[in-house]
């Protein structure tokens, strides 16, 4: 019997089955994209956040779903349990944190260089001050010698915080890594969307 979903989780009956997945990957995929736009944020030159939801989610379980060809309950319920917690509960925003660099060997002295980025993001609340991200939870994603391409940074979000998103006060995404230094304000599109996530 499916476990029935926590608030903001999604559940085993949300999620298409790899037949239906497969007859309307195309639109659902499309649709995703577009949506994804105004949660996309450039950090500077080669860094991009992805401020998740419960639809980027879902298409990202069902893509796991697919490649995996994952249809048993069980097999289900672990991609659930792997990728709600990446679902913002309310009062956080949760993000996905990619570092670019196209070159290879770029690539890889540029995450050397940038140790422990993870630790340096932040959003700035415009009358209410900075949150630093909490990176990666309980997942290790770099060593000694360099950090990961890809991070997962959760905001979490006072209440006047959330009164002061809402009030379209101006918000700004950056990084003070000694290495990489830079802040971008969040458009009015991307306000919106994110001020759907909370509460």
């Amino acid at each position: 019997m499916p476990r029935a979903a926590g608030a903001g989780e999604l559940g085993e009956a949300e999620l298409m089955s790899l037949e239906q997945y497969a007859r309307e990957r195309e639109a659902f995929r499309a649709a995703v994209i577009l949506h994804k736009h105004a949660r996309t944020v450039r950090v500077g030159p080669s860094m991009t956040w992805i401020f998740e939801d419960r639809r980027t989610i879902q298409y990202q379980v069902q893509e796991m779903l697919r490649i995996e060809r994952i249809f048993e309950p069980r097999g289900i319920r672990e991609e659930l349990d792997a990728y709600n917690p990446l679902i913002p509960d309310g009062g956080n925003w949760k993000a996905t944190m990619m570092i670019e660099y196209p070159d290879p060997l770029e690539r890889q002295a540029a995450l050397a260089r940038l140790r422990g980025i993870e630790d340096c993001c932040h959003v700035d609340i415009e009358g209410c001050g900075r949150v630093t991200a909490i990176a990666d939870e309980d997942l290790e994603r770099g060593n000694a010698q360099k950090t990961s391409a890809v991070h997962w940074l959760r905001f979490e979000l006072t209440p006047a915080m959330r009164d002061a998103i809402r009030s379209n006060v101006r918000v700004a995404a950056g990084t003070d890594h000694p290495a990489y230094r830079h802040s971008t304000q969040l458009p009015a599109e991307t306000l919106r969307a994110l001020s759907l996530d909370l509460d």
